[in-house]
């Protein structure tokens, strides 16, 4: 039988197979430390899988599409519970990274200048 843990790996490495296209947009601007740090993609922490991680920033990405507005209270409660691990959250609106990827890198880059 698996395990939870086993689970969760086996849907972030399936993820990580099939990004979405704002995945995609947003992970080209992020790959080989194109800003300073290196980024990964679809990383497990604790129960949750994020969108991108920059360990030695501890700030998580996420990129969140319009199923989120209907998810407001579960994903505070995701984000409260990165903070404990020790993480920051940033979150970017679907629309923004698609219609406006040059401004989302800035918004990224800003969060990295903040903690660091």
């Amino acid at each position: 039988m698996r395990t939870p843990h086993c689970t969760i790996v086996a849907r972030a490495a399936a993820f990580r197979k099939a990004p979405t296209l704002t995945e995609a947009l947003l992970w080209q601007a992020l790959r080989g430390s194109r800003l300073g740090t290196p980024f990964r993609r679809q990383v497990v922490l604790g129960r949750y899988i994020v969108d991108f991680l920059a360990p030695r920033a501890k700030l998580v990405l996420e990129v969140d599409g319009e199923v989120h507005a209907q998810r407001v209270a579960a994903d505070a409660r995701r984000d409260r519970d990165l903070a404990r691990m020790g993480y920051r959250v940033l979150r970017l609106p679907r629309a923004l990274v698609q219609e406006r990827t040059a401004e989302a890198v800035a918004r990224v880059a800003a969060a990295l200048a903040e903690g660091g």
